[in-house]
């Protein structure tokens, strides 16, 4: 499926589309190919939520900072002010809502981008022995996403998911290091790392970024 994760049948509440997708799915029980068959859905979900489709306004982050550094020296230094701006943002989203995802790598989001920063300097050091290095990248990658999104979301109003998606991946630094960790994982001995650059780090209608 080339959906989000976390949304299987595609954009929430449209049922003709996700009827769609169930009929599709099971019409594999139909196959005699085997024992693994596995089949590519060729349609992109329609975007957003189709019962709040109109009167909609565009979402915009509720910062504004400059796009990520072409000097790659630079980088540390701008994903640190980055997320010095957005920090007050995740706050307040945390005392709104009451809870928060983040927090699975039990560092603070100003210790993971360090330790990305190393990751790509070639520092592999791993804060969690007990666990592998692949799985604490894992963890630690999708407690930084998960920081981002909750902080540009906080501010009251509607967005998409695409609309944070795309955000995150063409204008943060946070985006740009983690499309430069996909090329290294991609080349990595580890398998899960290997997997992960190849399936779930960089969703796939933003994959056109890594060219």
């Amino acid at each position: 499926m080339p959906f989000e994760l976390g949304r299987p049948l595609g954009a929430p509440n449209n049922p003709d589309f996700q009827i769609k997708v169930l009929r599709k799915s099971l019409l594999l029980l139909e196959s005699n190919s085997g024992p693994v068959l596995l089949e590519d859905f060729d349609e992109e979900a329609p975007i957003g939520d189709v019962r709040n489709n109109e009167d909609l306004e565009s979402w915009v982050c509720p910062v504004n900072f400059p796009p990520p550094p072409s000097d790659r020296s630079q980088l540390e230094l701008a994903l640190l002010a980055e997320i010095e701006s957005l920090s007050p943002w995740y706050n307040f989203s945390v005392q709104t809502k009451g809870r928060s995802s983040v927090g699975a790598s039990q560092l603070s989001v100003t210790q993971l981008a360090t330790f990305f920063i190393k990751f790509l300097e070639g520092e592999v050091k791993n804060p969690q022995p007990e666990i592998s290095l692949g799985n604490f990248l894992k963890i630690a990658s999708e407690d930084i996403k998960a920081w981002y999104m909750e902080a540009a979301t906080a501010q009251p109003g509607h967005s998409t998911s695409l609309e944070i998606q795309n955000w995150f991946w063409g204008k943060t630094t946070a985006g740009a290091i983690f499309l430069d960790l996909n090329r290294v994982f991609a080349i990595s001995d580890d398998p899960l790392l290997q997997y992960m650059s190849r399936s779930s780090f960089v969703p796939r209608n933003q994959r056109f970024r890594l060219n």
